[in-house]
C-alpha cells in the first residue's frame, strides 16, 4: 500500500522519533509544521483504531496561525487518512469545529480565544489555539508549539504548560525557526541535557534531501542577508537593534557579584528606577572595588508603596557608604527625589529628569562600562538578562534615535535603568581643592601660596 503522504527523509526522521520530548529548529517553508500536524493526526488514527483515544493541542503564535494548522494541515491529513484506511475506520466521519474556549480571569469577565477542533468519532480530538498562559494551563493533552520564537511571553506560556505536560506524561513537541536569542526556544534549543530530542535542518539539507524549494530565488527574494541568515540558515541572530547583546551581557556576569555578603566596606554608587502599579521599583548597588565596579545588591519590586520604597533606599543608605545616587525623577519620581535628598543629603543624592538625550547618555555610558568590563552584574538570572536585552535603538523619521523597551520582560527594562543610573552615578565631576605646601624648613601658614589641584589624579571620576 502507498503511504496517504510522502513525506520527505528528513521529515521522516521526525516523525519516527517518538521521544516524549521533542524540539525541532527548521527553516522557513520546509513543512515543519504539516509534518508535525501528521504526527498528531497519525497518532489520533491509531488510536481509533486501537479503539482508545488521543488528545492533541496546538498552541500557535496568534489566531491566524492557529486557522492555518488546522485548514492546511489537520484537516487535509485526516481526510487523506480516512480515505486511505475507510474500511478500518469505523463510526462514521470527523467533525470539524469552531467554537470558543473560555479562561476564567482572577478579576472581570473570563478571557474568550477562538478555537478550532476536530473530532473524531472514537472520542480523540486535535485542537488549535492561539498560544497564551490562559490556553497554555488550560489542557491535560499532548501538546504542539509551533513557530515557539515567535510566542508572546514564550516564557510566561512555557512555566504555566509544562507543569501539566509533565504531570500528566504527555508528549510536547516543540517547532519553530530562531528568533534571536530573547526567547524560551533560545533556551530549550541550546541547553545541554539528554531529556530533549533536537532535530535541527536548514534550507540546504532540506532541498538535499528532496524539499523542492530554489534556495537561491528564495535568498535573492527575501533581500536581506540577517534574515535569510536567520530564517532559513538558521543562525542565532541577536537583534541589530539590542542595545546590549547576550553576549556582551554574558562577558561581564560574575558568580560574586550580586552577593551582598561579599561587601568590603568600599565606595557604593545607587542607581534607582522609581515605579509604581505594575512596573518594579529597582535599587541597584555598585561597589568600587580595583578600578571595577561590582554589583553588590539589586532589589527589585513590584507593586511597592512609596514608604516601601523610602523604607529600601534608607536600608541601602544605612548599609552601604553611598558615595552617589541618582534616582529617576521624572513624573512620579519628583516627591522620591526631594525626599532622598532631605533624608541622606543633597551633596550624595541627584534626580535625572529622563528625555531622550539623557537616556542615551545614561544608556551609552553603561554600554561602554560594559565593553570596558568596568562593570560586572550578577550571573545565571534569565530574567534579569532578558530585562538587560530588552532596550531597543530606533532612528526615527526625523533622525533622532530613541531607546525603547521590547522584549520578554516583567517590567519596562527597569532593571537596565537602575543599572545605567547607577553606572552614571559613579562619573563624578573633578573634585578640585585648594591646599597650602609645607616649605622646606617650616613657615607660616600664611606664608605659604594657596594651589588648586585638578582633582583626583587629575582624572575624571572615581574609576
Amino acid at each position: 500500500m502507498k503511504p496517504v503522504i510522502e513525506f520527505y527523509p528528513y521529515q521522516k526522521r521526525w516523525l519516527q522519533d517518538d521521544a516524549r520530548f521533542k524540539i525541532g529548529m527548521m527553516s522557513r517553508q520546509i513543512g515543519k509544521t504539516f509534518t508535525t500536524c501528521g504526527e498528531c493526526v497519525d497518532d489520533c488514527i491509531q488510536a481509533e483504531i486501537d479503539g482508545r483515544r488521543a488528545r492533541w493541542v496546538i498552541l500557535s503564535r496568534g489566531e491566524r496561525q492557529a486557522a492555518e494548522a488546522m485548514v492546511e494541515a489537520i484537516q487535509p491529513i485526516t481526510r487523506a487518512f480516512y480515505g486511505a484506511y475507510n474500511t478500518l475506520l469505523k463510526g462514521g466521519q470527523p467533525e470539524y469545529v469552531e467554537g470558543e474556549f473560555r479562561a476564567p480571569q482572577e478579576k472581570g469577565p473570563d478571557a474568550i480565544y477562538k478555537s478550532l477542533e476536530v473530532k473524531y468519532p472514537g472520542g480523540s480530538r486535535i485542537t488549535a489555539l492561539p498560544a497564551n498562559p490562559d490556553t497554555a494551563r488550560g489542557f491535560s493533552a499532548n501538546v504542539i508549539l509551533d513557530e515557539f520564537a515567535f510566542h508572546a511571553k514564550s516564557r510566561d506560556i512555557w512555566a504555566a504548560l509544562f507543569p501539566v505536560i509533565s504531570k500528566g506524561g504527555q508528549k510536547l513537541r516543540v517547532i519553530s525557526t530562531p528568533n534571536g536569542k530573547g526567547n524560551k526556544f533560545f533556551e530549550l534549543m541550546t541547553a545541554e541535557d539528554s531529556v530533549w530530542s533536537r532535530h535541527s535542518v536548514d534550507i540546504y539539507q532540506a532541498v538535499a534531501e528532496g524539499c523542492p524549494r530554489d534556495a537561491d530565488e528564495l535568498r535573492a527574494g527575501i533581500a536581506d542577508e540577517d534574515a535569510w541568515a536567520q530564517e532559513y540558515e538558521l543562525k542565532w541572530l541577536d537583534e541589530a537593534s539590542s542595545w546590549l547583546d547576550y553576549d556582551l551581557i554574558a562577558s561581564v556576569e560574575h558568580p560574586f557579584a550580586g552577593q551582598p555578603a561579599r561587601y568590603s566596606d568600599g565606595m557604593c554608587f545607587v542607581g534607582v528606577d522609581i515605579a509604581a502599579r505594575n512596573d518594579l521599583f529597582v535599587i541597584w548597588v555598585l561597589e568600587l572595588v580595583d578600578g571595577r565596579l561590582i554589583t553588590r545588591e539589586v532589589i527589585a519590586r513590584k507593586r511597592a508603596t512609596f514608604a516601601e520604597q523610602d523604607r529600601l533606599l534608607a536600608d541601602v543608605f544605612t548599609r552601604y557608604r553611598v558615595v552617589r545616587c541618582q534616582i529617576d525623577q521624572t513624573g512620579m519620581g519628583e516627591k522620591p527625589v526631594e525626599d532622598a535628598k532631605r533624608n541622606h543629603g543633597e551633596s550624595r543624592v541627584e534626580g535625572v529628569l529622563f528625555s531622550s538625550a539623557s537616556k542615551l547618555h545614561l544608556a551609552t555610558g553603561l554600554k561602554e562600562a560594559m565593553q570596558d568590563r568596568t562593570v560586572l552584574v550578577p550571573a545565571g538570572d534569565p530574567v534579569l538578562r532578558a530585562d538587560l536585552h530588552a532596550i531597543k535603538s530606533r532612528v526615527g523619521p526625523t533622525g533622532i534615535r530613541r531607546l525603547v523597551a521590547e522584549g520578554e520582560t516583567d517590567g519596562h527594562a527597569d532593571r537596565f535603568w537602575a543599572l545605567a543610573l547607577a553606572v552614571g552615578a559613579a562619573e563624578t565631576d573633578y573634585q578640585p581643592f585648594a591646599y597650602r605646601p609645607v616649605p622646606r624648613g617650616g613657615g607660616r601658614d600664611t606664608d605659604r601660596p594657596v594651589r588648586t589641584t585638578a582633582g583626583f589624579g587629575a582624572r575624571k571620576g572615581l574609576w
